[in-house]
């Protein structure tokens, strides 16, 4: 072997090793199958909307839905959060009957159906209002990984601290990704035309 040879067959065996080593301890790990998955983002939950009509997770099925969750007593998350998604269902058009929208209260002692009924009367029609007791809204806030955490304020009364994202899930009922609002309302729709 010549001397020029020499440091290219020492390379490439030493590449070559380096490639088997790292197969073999993927091999020995479990290969793909090891892999950490994405955590599981939704799931079954009995709810009220604002009609009073019992929705569950799989009346849902079939559309991609939007899911918020938030609280009628809410300052100015909820409210510009809702304006928000309204204006991409306006930007929609006919095709926002094939969407879910959904607002889910973190707040059940107060936010009853006929209260989310009021509030949404400010938004977009699509908007479908969702409240249930505290145990069913603990379970759903758990399915869906939402922190809720009620603050007393120095009146006596209270807030809600709670997650704010509008949560994308498919026509099977999957989380996709979270859906970005911080855009025009017409980019957003066509986005949400993507998973019709």
């Amino acid at each position: 072997m010549s001397s020029a040879a020499r440091p290219l067959v020492i390379a490439t065996a030493f590449a070559a090793s380096l490639v088997v080593g790292l197969l073999v301890l993927f091999w020995a790990m479990g290969g793909v199958s090891k892999v950490a998955q994405p955590a599981a983002i939704g799931g079954p939950f009995q709810l009220t909307d604002q009609n009073g009509k019992a929705i569950s997770d799989k009346s849902l099925k079939g559309k991609p839905t939007l899911i918020f969750f938030g609280y009628t007593h809410c300052p100015d998350v909820c409210p510009t959060s809702l304006f928000e998604l309204s204006e991409v269902l306006r930007a929609m058009g006919k095709d926002a009957d094939k969407v879910n929208a959904v607002f889910i209260s973190v707040d059940p002692e107060r936010d009853t159906p006929a209260t989310m009924k009021d509030y949404l009367s400010s938004f977009d029609p699509h908007l479908e209002g969702l409240s249930g007791d505290p145990a069913e809204t603990a379970k759903v806030l758990t399915s869906y990984r939402v922190y809720a955490k009620k603050v007393p304020t120095k009146d006596g009364d209270y807030t809600m601290d709670h997650t704010a994202l509008i949560y994308l899930m498919d026509r099977d009922g999957r989380f996709v990704s979270p859906f970005n609002l911080k855009r025009t309302p017409e980019e957003a729709a066509a986005d949400l035309k993507k998973y019709l």
